[in-house]
């Protein structure tokens, strides 16, 4: 022991205010090493959000390398939102990257082909745009062709009419081999895109799983726990969401026609749990469809 040591121990013993001081002192460095690991974990945590929200501002440069980084799929779908808001400012600059567009409106990744489809209805003054739309208003995912649907209304181009009607019926989920079906899900369960539905337990007793397409509520179950079913065979079918609904009833005031006014009308008077909002927008969509039917002449006596 130094004679420092020995003093400092000599006048605490004579001086009570000095254990407080060294005991304040060993606790505060022994908190130290918390302190900074607290510091390091919410500075990370900062960085994480802020380098993955959508809502921040990237260059150009940034924009370019974001659409070609296809291993981050939220880099990709990042830069294709930037580009859609320089379109709503009618941003010429946002043109340099239409090519890309077109690219990744093709993309084997359904998130890029859904994310472009939707940019793509911010210019409706762009032909390639238009004609690519058409295509992409075939896919085989139902989100894919919803936005594909939702953007051609804003070329005024009715092609997706259909896929909006269906938005806003039941989706049959199909089963992707013959098997037996093991699913625990009940019908009005709410599930999200990519929720696991149901399990086919093949012959060869290989498993197939079934994910759920799309967003949104079981509507009825076809084929029960434990039943045999057939490749092609419904196994259960999905009411859309409150958002897709919405969204389909904005598209359908626009482009509807007569024959869409039964499927309209059902959600003026409320379906399941859907918001209220729903409804009033139901009632706005019948009201433009009616509007737009020509008036009946009147034969005179």
């Amino acid at each position: 022991m130094t004679a420092q040591n020995e003093k400092e121990m000599s006048e605490n013993r004579n001086n009570p205010d000095g254990d407080v001081r060294m005991a304040e002192h060993a606790r505060h460095r022994s908190s130290l090493p918390i302190l900074i690991m607290s510091v390091l974990f919410v500075t990370a945590t900062f960085l994480t959000w802020y380098f993955t929200w959508f809502g921040r501002e990237l260059s150009d440069a940034d924009v370019s390398n974001y659409l070609s980084d296809e291993k981050q799929p939220r880099h990709v779908q990042h830069a294709l939102l930037q580009i859609q808001q320089r379109l709503e400012r009618q941003d010429p600059s946002a043109r340099q990257w239409y090519p890309r567009i077109l690219e990744l409106a093709a993309n084997p990744e359904p998130e890029f082909r859904l994310t472009a489809a939707w940019a793509m209805g911010f210019d409706n003054k762009a032909d390639e745009f238009h004609q690519t739309l058409l295509k992409v208003l075939h896919d085989n995912e139902p989100l894919v062709r919803r936005n594909a649907a939702l953007a051609l209304v804003r070329f005024n181009d009715p092609s997706g009419r259909n896929e909006l009607l269906a938005t806003l019926r039941a989706y049959p989920v199909t089963a992707p081999a013959d098997g037996i079906v093991s699913s625990t899900l009940k019908e009005g369960s709410p599930v999200s895109r990519g929720t696991l539905l149901a399990r086919i337990n093949r012959a060869d007793n290989a498993m197939a799983e079934v994910r759920s397409p799309l967003p949104g509520r079981i509507n009825r179950i076809s084929t029960a726990d434990g039943a045999t079913v057939g490749s092609g065979n419904t196994i259960l079918t999905i009411d859309s969401d409150a958002g897709s609904v919405w969204e389909a009833l904005r598209g359908l005031a626009l482009i509807g026609v007569a024959q869409d006014l039964p499927e309209v009308e059902r959600y003026v008077h409320g379906v399941d749990s859907l918001p209220d909002k729903i409804k009033g927008q139901a009632a706005l969509t019948a009201k433009a469809i009616q509007s737009r039917e020509p008036k009946t002449s009147q034969k005179r006596p």
